[in-house]
């Protein structure tokens, strides 16, 4: 489904007239603009499937293994579910997202799905880099320890260990406070999409938030950002334009046909012979 100029007009009116303000650190900022995602897997190819008039957004890759479902009246504490299907030669995997997961941090995760990085990195490496507090348990939190990254280990249920993220508000001495937002990835999540969540979730580099937008916690930090609001929308844009080339670009390497090799084909003329 390619994006309409109607949609991406709806985008810019809200950023355009929208003043915008740098918030940090990143676990806090609130969710921001759901379109961050949903526009970069459009512009990637994802189709819409839901009904166009629900409030719910359920979006499917072209090779339909992947599905997103994206639910802002959901009972449950996930308002973001991304499942891919088993294959001959891949496990399918299951991750969910907390109302208040950034939208940016999310989009890198969504956006290493349509582009993976050419190397597999280590989750961890982006977390000692930022100066977050790591321990020999498997555990990592933030400067404020208000964010907690989790490991965990194998268990009787599961065969490799898996993923958990948590904003939380202070608690008092060992008891933690309310959940803000969680992210949980199960034991197949491919580890190249981890690490872009958690790098981008590490990122010391502010989010930009509207005036009145809605924060993760008070404890945020806003700050009159140096962009203009025009700028806000080109960044958007020119993201948009960079995931379609390179899912386009993927996918003419996957229908590329073989080619057989110049001594390869001589081999059969060589035998007549």
């Amino acid at each position: 489904m390619a994006l309409s100029e109607r949609q991406l007009a709806s985008f810019a009116d809200k950023h355009a007239w929208q003043i915008p303000f740098d918030t940090s650190p990143r676990h806090l900022a609130g969710a921001g603009d759901a379109r961050h995602v949903t526009h970069g897997l459009a512009a990637a190819g994802w189709s819409t499937v839901s009904d166009p008039l629900s409030p719910e957004i359920v979006m499917r890759s072209p090779d339909l293994r992947h599905r997103l479902q994206f639910a802002p009246q959901s009972h449950t504490s996930a308002w973001w579910r991304l499942r891919a299907e088993h294959t001959d030669t891949e496990h399918g995997w299951y991750a969910e997202f907390g109302e208040l997961v950034p939208a940016e941090v999310l989009a890198a995760f969504t956006d290493a799905l349509i582009v993976p990085p050419p190397q597999q990195p280590d989750p961890w490496r982006p977390v000692t880099s930022a100066g977050w507090h790591r321990v020999p348990d498997g555990t990592a939190r933030s400067p404020d320890s208000m964010c907690h990254i989790e490991l965990r280990p194998l268990s009787e249920f599961r065969d490799r260990p898996s993923w958990h993220v948590e904003t939380r508000e202070p608690g008092h001495g060992e008891f933690p406070g309310p959940r803000i937002w969680h992210a949980y990835f199960d034991e197949h999540t491919p580890a190249h999409l981890v690490s872009s969540f958690i790098t981008a979730l590490t990122d010391h580099s502010p989010l930009q938030r509207g005036m009145y937008d809605r924060t993760g916690h008070y404890n945020a930090v806003q700050e009159p950002s140096p962009l203009r609001p025009q700028q806000v929308v080109d960044a958007h844009t020119a993201r948009l334009k960079a995931l379609r080339a390179q899912a386009r670009s993927a996918r003419r390497q996957q229908t590329k046909p073989a080619t057989i090799p110049a001594n390869a084909r001589t081999v059969p003329s060589a035998a007549r012979r």
